[in-house]
């Protein structure tokens, strides 16, 4: 872990109400701390404990997220970033790696093999998230992000289920 930033200072609706962001190795350590720190961080945030469900698909999402990044997405000598996010509707997760030609699939592509012994995590992210999806701000690096409910939706807010993915600066595609 390099890199620190914790912000507690009251913001917008449609801002984080609280945000952290730190590196890891790309390694299988490093995706192990980046998943223990998104559960405690997500504990602390929400005051749920770190047995409950919604901290358990924080776990899942963020190991799938960290694993992806190292096994997919590294370049020797290159570290991961980790940015956990406070919303108002939920808990945020994003990755970012150095490999921003190597974009996920999108979930309708998601088919794994069924005597693979990996493969499947996409899926569980897609299962479990509220919404996923990949951002390639530059030529050099690429966020993959999902959210994850810690409250019940209020049915009046105009939230969606959305997967989507940033080819290139300014250039959204949702499905």
């Amino acid at each position: 872990m390099t890199h620190h930033q914790i912000t507690d200072v009251a913001k917008p609706p449609h801002t984080p109400a609280r945000h952290l962001t730190l590196r890891f190795s790309s390694t299988r350590r490093g995706a192990r701390l980046a998943r223990q720190l998104a559960v405690q961080q997500f504990a602390e945030w929400t005051e749920l404990p770190h047995d409950s469900d919604p901290a358990r698909t924080v776990a899942l999402v963020t190991a799938e997220l960290a694993s992806n990044a190292i096994r997919h997405g590294s370049l020797p000598g290159r570290d991961f970033r980790l940015t956990l996010l406070l919303l108002p509707h939920g808990f945020r997760v994003e990755v970012t790696d150095t490999r921003p030609e190597r974009c996920p699939p999108h979930p309708t592509d998601l088919r794994p093999v069924v005597d693979a012994s990996s493969g499947r995590g996409l899926l569980l992210v897609e299962a479990y998230a509220y919404r996923w999806g990949c951002d390639v701000p530059d030529g050099c690096t690429k966020t993959v992000w999902a959210e994850v409910r810690h409250q019940p939706l209020n049915p009046s807010a105009h939230f969606r289920p959305v997967h989507a993915r940033t080819e290139a600066v300014g250039q959204v595609h949702e499905t």
